[in-house]
């Protein structure tokens, strides 16, 4: 095999997770597990109680990533770990997955507690799976690499949603009683699906040993010290600095968008089968759309790429607020589905490019942990607003503070310095 050939096959090894960990963002956190939660594990709770719910749960999970992400980055980088930390967070996120099938009806609680750890297993595995791009790719490739992992995330995410979709709509022709029975079996299958086609970056991805191989104690105090040094060095890295903080902004209005979307839809009193329907759309739009994005980013800059997809989000947000008929939200799924991937993958690449090569773990990890300490404020302040005003248009609103306060620091990051700033 050539190093071409052999590239290739990491690329695509590595692109593939995308593939397999969108299931848990398609099934569990845009579509199916709201819906159930509302109706079958909260069944008979206040609307404005079950947003609030929701929204918190999403928090918890992200405040233990923000908590944990630098930390273990910081420790896998300087113990070369990083695929054991992802086999480990994808174990909890499989397991714990998998379990909502026996989660009984009217148990919110218990159904929130899975919810949580698959949750923290999902987001966990991202840290080092992004942090293995520069592994894989050559950095005047990022913005390419990255957008085919987020175009096959939205393909298989959306096939995953289409074949569960189906088996609700016609559970006998699947061997089920009812569509609860299918949608359990949905959370089964998301799980399944996570951990095989998990295996390609498992056993092809190569992850460089270091020297001396410290084991997970002296890994863990080296890892210690590394954080605290990167700390300080994060500081004299300007154009990370402002990066960053455009992005805990902007992505936090993303999240929130892709978390509380269908629950939004039905306190608006539109049916579960047609925010499945808009799910589709977007899961499709997206798998062509992250690519053209990426393409973007290459020509133009992910800095002019990532401004305007923010900048269809701030449109969104008005309509959502303005919205009242069905086919407005479908119509909604494919404007969000145009730009939705790109911005998450020009944001992941053009990180990826001002960062140093050897630290790249650490940097995700406090790339993750940004994004994360957002979405603990995106989904509560949202649930919140609605529960003040008994009014969930205006908590929608409220994201369009995010957008813009992300947009106008981006504005002033200086992508052609960052070379500079890393000398």
């Amino acid at each position: 095999m050539t190093s071409g050939d052999s590239n290739r096959k990491q690329i695509l090894s590595w692109a593939a997770y995308d593939w397999a960990n969108s299931a848990f963002a398609t099934i569990i956190l845009a579509s199916f597990y709201p819906i159930f939660f509302r109706e079958y594990w909260s069944a008979g709770s206040a609307s404005a109680d079950i947003t609030f719910r929701l929204g918190f749960a999403n928090s918890i999970a992200s405040l233990a990533i923000v908590v944990l992400g630098p930390v273990l980055g910081a420790i896998a980088d300087r113990g070369g770990m990083k695929k054991r930390f992802l086999l480990a967070f994808l174990v909890l996120g499989v397991t714990s997955t998998g379990a909502l099938y026996w989660a009984a009806r009217g148990h919110w609680a218990a159904a929130l507690v899975l919810f949580v750890l698959g949750n923290l297993g999902f987001m966990g595995g991202n840290v080092f799976y992004d942090a293995l791009i520069v592994l894989v790719s050559p950095r005047d490739r990022y913005n390419q690499v990255s957008a085919l992992g987020f175009s096959l995330g939205y393909l298989g995410g959306g096939l995953l949603l289409a074949f569960c979709a189906a088996m609700t709509v016609w559970p006998s022709r699947f061997g089920f009683e009812d569509a609860s029975g299918a949608v359990r079996f949905s959370f089964l299958l998301t799980a399944i699906w996570w951990a095989v086609f998990s295996l390609p970056l498992l056993l092809w991805v190569r992850e460089p040993k270091v020297d001396e191989g410290p084991g997970i104690v002296a890994a863990a105090r080296a890892g210690f010290v590394q954080l605290a040094e990167t700390f300080r060095e994060i500081r004299q890295l300007k154009t990370v600095v402002l990066f960053l903080a455009a992005y805990w902004l902007y992505i936090d209005g993303v999240d929130t968008i892709i978390r509380m979307a269908v629950d939004y839809g039905m306190a608006l009193g539109f049916g579960p089968n047609g925010l499945i329907v808009a799910l589709l759309i977007t899961q499709f739009v997206g798998f062509p759309a992250a690519i053209v994005f990426g393409r973007l980013g290459a020509k133009l800059g992910a800095k002019t790429g990532i401004l305007v997809a923010i900048a269809v989000y701030v449109g969104v947000t008005f309509w959502a607020f303005f919205m009242n008929e069905q086919w407005e939200f479908y119509a909604m799924a494919i404007t969000i589905g145009l730009v939705q991937g790109g911005v998450q993958a020009l944001s992941r690449s053009f990180f990826a490019g001002i960062i140093p090569e050897d630290k790249s773990a650490e940097f995700f990890g406090f790339y993750n942990m940004l994004g994360k300490a957002a979405a603990v404020v995106g989904p509560v302040l949202v649930g919140w607003v609605g529960v003040v005003t008994g009014n969930p248009r205006a908590g929608i609103l409220s994201l369009l503070v995010l957008f813009l306060g992300g947009a106008t620091l981006l504005y002033f990051v200086d992508a052609g310095s960052t070379a500079d700033s890393m000398s």
